[in-house]
Parts: C-alpha cells; sequence; structure tokens
C-alpha cells in the first residue's frame, strides 16, 4: 500500500505527519498524526490523531471533479496532493467532501 504525504513538518515542539492512501479495503484513508509539546499545551495531550474514511463507491465521485479516468488512483492522490498539501488538510479536505456530497467517516483521538 504506497502512501502519499501530503504535509509534513517537524520543529522542536511539534511533529505533523498528514498521509492519504487506499487501504487493503479499497477506502480511501486520510491519516493525519500531530505530537509534541504544541500539541499537549492545545490539547492537553501529546498527540492527536485524525482521520477520514471514504468507501470505494464513493470514492467514485472524485475522479470527475479532478478530471481523471475511473480508477486512476496515482492521479487521484497526486490531484488530492496538489490541492490539500497544508497544516489544515482534514479540515479543509473535510469540506470540499460535503461541497461535493461526497460520504466520509471522520474519527479524531487524543
Amino acid at each position: 500500500m504506497e502512501k502519499t504525504t501530503l504535509f509534513y513538518l517537524e520543529l522542536p515542539d511539534i511533529k505533523i505527519s498528514i498521509q492519504i492512501y487506499f487501504n487493503e479495503n479499497n477506502q480511501l484513508f486520510f491519516d493525519g498524526y500531530d505530537i509534541g509539546s504544541a500539541v499537549k499545551e492545545r490539547f492537553d495531550d501529546l498527540d492527536y490523531e485524525y482521520t477520514h474514511t471514504i468507501e470505494p463507491e464513493e470514492v467514485k465521485k472524485f475522479y470527475p471533479i479532478f478530471n481523471l479516468q475511473m480508477e486512476d488512483r496515482a492521479g487521484l492522490l497526486a490531484a488530492i496532493k496538489k490541492e490539500f498539501s497544508v497544516p489544515n488538510a482534514y479540515t479543509l479536505f473535510g469540506e470540499f467532501m460535503k461541497t461535493h456530497d461526497i460520504k466520509y467517516t471522520s474519527f479524531t483521538w487524543m
């Protein structure tokens, strides 16, 4: 399973890693992880995890939005990376999916 990094930052007080990939169930999986003292100050916990999971039927809605051939997974991951390679990708990607009526589930853990 090849993962595409949307955003990565490592500073003395925080490390942010955001990736997107297709998992073994053919779901599009957005996976973010923040850790460090800056996270502790904001959330009173050392780390913060967040995900969006998009089922295969819903993933099909992305291809016409990005003018891609159906099942062009590499192209889709590249298009998402181009649009969402920012620290607030989780929020922006969720808003994008709502705007385009793409159903997904989200999970956060602190």
